[in-house]
């Protein structure tokens, strides 16, 4: 096997291409992350940066929510409607049944009879279903501490890595990536640019077996004392069950390459497949033990309340979700930042 290993300095500064608005590909803007960090329009505060992230879902959730709020007696018709708000904005069944049960039970506990009260107490029971899932990522617990990241093909995963790779550099890790996903070459590519841009170490291969590669890749880690390793994965559908064969493939060799290994299995999903992110989240966490997620891409979507329904479904930990596409916007869930952003405007 070849291998191409790269460990670079920063080139020197070349005008910085023209990159579109709107994110053409999840697979293949990677090589522009570092671009749209120079490029960043005027610092926003964290808070501002996630209300304009969740912008259209709080016009899906919120504007809706604005004209049932507005007051009245609380009735029948008044849960019916709500319903029909929460479906709509991709809650799901089981969590917006959920949802209103404990309202209606909040509701008659604090004696509430005007629907003007019903917003701080939908955000405190949405707060109760989100909280669980606010488990941020400790990276101090293995050295290397390794990461294997999966998810379908459009997710998100490559511009995903790129991001992770830039934050955890920002707290003065190293950091080494692992190109695994050997059947798409733009994969490879985009990591490879991105990495001599950003002066990470990324272990690639032409192509033959992913598994080999990531071996390689840890060790190499090993080796040159690296603090964290992130494997990337080709993507694949659940329903593709000979790659998901692969992809637990790749998950033992990681095991034999260093005990106990892979550390984190981080999920990336994207927002915009609304009620489709169930069926991966269970399909991917019945064959790897996922244990966490990254919800991509919330900026474009309005399908943003599909996190609520992914608590109830499965609740795995949320350790980043995507609010745009400048390299820091990949952020920590905090759900108490989450759900004022949702409802307030």
């Amino acid at each position: 096997m070849t291998m191409f290993d790269f460990f670079k300095k920063k080139p020197a500064e070349t005008p910085a291409p023209t990159t579109p608005a709107v994110e053409p590909s999840a697979e293949t803007t990677l090589p522009q992350v570092a671009v749209m960090e120079d490029n960043a329009a005027p610092k926003l505060s964290l808070t501002e940066r996630l209300k304009q992230g969740l912008a259209k879902t709080r016009q899906q959730l919120g504007g809706q929510l604005a004209g049932l709020f507005g007051g009245g007696k609380i009735d029948a018709d008044t849960y019916d409607e709500l319903e029909t708000i929460l479906l709509t904005s991709d809650v799901g069944v089981a969590a917006t049944q959920r949802l209103l049960d404990n309202l209606k039970k909040r509701v008659k506990r604090e004696n509430l009879e005007d629907t003007a009260a019903l917003k701080n107490a939908l955000k405190a029971e949405m707060l109760a279903v989100l909280a669980p899932l606010e488990k941020p990522l400790e990276t101090n617990t293995h050295a290397p501490f390794v990461m294997m990241l999966a998810g379908v093909n459009g997710a998100g995963k490559t511009t995903t890595i790129g991001k992770l790779a830039k934050l955890f550099q920002a707290q003065g890790k190293s950091v080494l990536i692992a190109a695994g996903d050997t059947f798409r070459a733009a994969a490879r590519e985009q990591l490879q640019v991105w990495g001599e841009r950003n002066n990470v170490h990324v272990i690639a291969s032409e192509g033959g077996d992913p598994a080999a590669v990531i071996f390689d890749a840890v060790n190499s880690a090993v080796a040159k004392k690296i603090d964290i390793v992130i494997a990337d994965t080709a993507g694949r559908l659940p329903t593709q069950m000979h790659l998901m064969d692969e992809i637990k493939k790749v998950q033992r060799v990681i095991g034999k390459a260093l005990p106990d290994a892979p550390h984190e299995i981080l999920l990336v999903l994207d927002a915009n497949t609304g009620q489709n992110a169930i069926n991966q989240v269970k399909a991917f966490d019945d064959a790897l033990g996922v244990t966490g997620l990254v919800l991509s891409k919330l900026d474009g979507t309005a399908k943003g309340g599909v996190i609520a329904a992914i608590a109830e479904a499965r609740p795995i930990p949320i350790r980043y979700i995507g609010i745009g596409e400048a390299i820091d916007d990949l952020r920590p869930f905090n759900a108490s930042d989450f759900v004022d952003a949702l409802f307030d405007s």
